[in-house]
């Protein structure tokens, strides 16, 4: 059975305001043929988000040049939860017009300085005129629309605290999600997605055959013609999503970008990758709109 893809890259994000390497760090593993097409890994562990784009931007040029078509995992999210747009007055396409702003207003410089928090208390703002839903920074950051803990709960009629796809995976007891609108302390996927969502913007722009998944590609099962145009599809990964068998030699989060590689060239070479890009197959018709235009979902959930 011929694969999807010929080369598997997977990336551990991080929020860091400042240059970082070791442990909760970022990294990028790549699984790529050698001279002999035989899959070899390597991992890279840049110190800054601009290196890493840089690096990702040489490793896909290669792969490409080569012929490859390209599976990258990012471990954030791509989307924020449905109505996130509205809330924020945006105009068009609510998934996209959400990454423009993103895009636009994200200042993030090659040291790893960055405006999240002001940002994000820019949003609570626009959305509920205080500190809400946006969430967490240190004493020094806090504002009167962005508090240093969660202020209160998320009630009927506030956009949900989790994400259809963090629901259903919590549901499956696959993870233990941590909301989007958390951007400080231990698993803050909200600052790594306030800055990896314009990262994943600005390599799109380098790569006119990139497209992201589900936005861009069908929430459905994957085959090549459905990818006739396209030559690096991004999608969310779980780098937790897999048991790691971590070596001796390895950081946990180089073990874990490594296995999770295996594991999906593994599922790819064996046809089982293609029905994983379908989703949760009970979603409504409503959420699967939903998690289309403005949510996205994690590979494997």
């Amino acid at each position: 059975m011929a694969r999807l893809f010929e080369s598997y890259v997977m990336v551990d994000w991080s929020a860091a305001s400042k240059p970082a390497t070791g442990a909760d760090s970022i990294w990028i593993g790549a699984l790529t043929p050698d001279s002999r097409l035989k899959l070899t890994f390597k991992a890279t562990n840049p110190p800054t988000r601009a290196k890493a784009i840089e690096e990702l931007t040489e490793l896909l040029n290669r792969c490409l040049k080569r012929g490859d078509r390209v599976l990258v995992g990012v471990d954030f999210p791509l989307g924020f939860p449905a109505g996130t747009s509205e809330a924020l007055k945006l105009k068009g396409e609510p998934g996209k017009s959400l990454r423009d702003f993103l895009l636009k207003e994200m200042k993030d410089k090659p040291d790893n300085t960055n405006n999240r928090f002001a940002l994000a208390a820019r949003m609570n703002r626009l959305i509920s005129d205080g500190p809400f839903p946006f969430w967490g920074c240190s004493k020094k950051d806090e504002l009167t629309t962005l508090s240093v803990k969660k202020t209160r709960e998320h009630g009927k009629g506030d956009i949900a605290e989790f994400r259809i796809v963090e629901e259903a995976a919590l549901a499956a007891k696959k993870a233990r999600p941590q909301p989007v609108w958390k951007i400080a302390y231990a698993g803050a996927i909200g600052g790594q997605a306030m800055t990896g969502i314009p990262a994943m913007e600005r390599l799109r722009e380098k790569f006119p055959a990139l497209k992201i998944w589900p936005f861009d590609l069908p929430l459905a099962k994957l085959d090549s013609e459905a990818l006739a145009d396209t030559r690096v599809v991004v999608a969310e990964v779980l780098t937790t999503l897999n048991a790691t068998n971590q070596q001796a030699s390895e950081i946990r989060d180089e073990a874990q970008v490594r296995m999770l590689c295996e594991a999906l060239a593994e599922r790819d070479a064996s046809g089982k990758l293609a029905t994983m890009f379908a989703g949760e197959a009970k979603l409504s018709d409503k959420q699967k709109a939903a998690v289309s235009a403005e949510e996205g979902w994690i590979l494997g959930i």
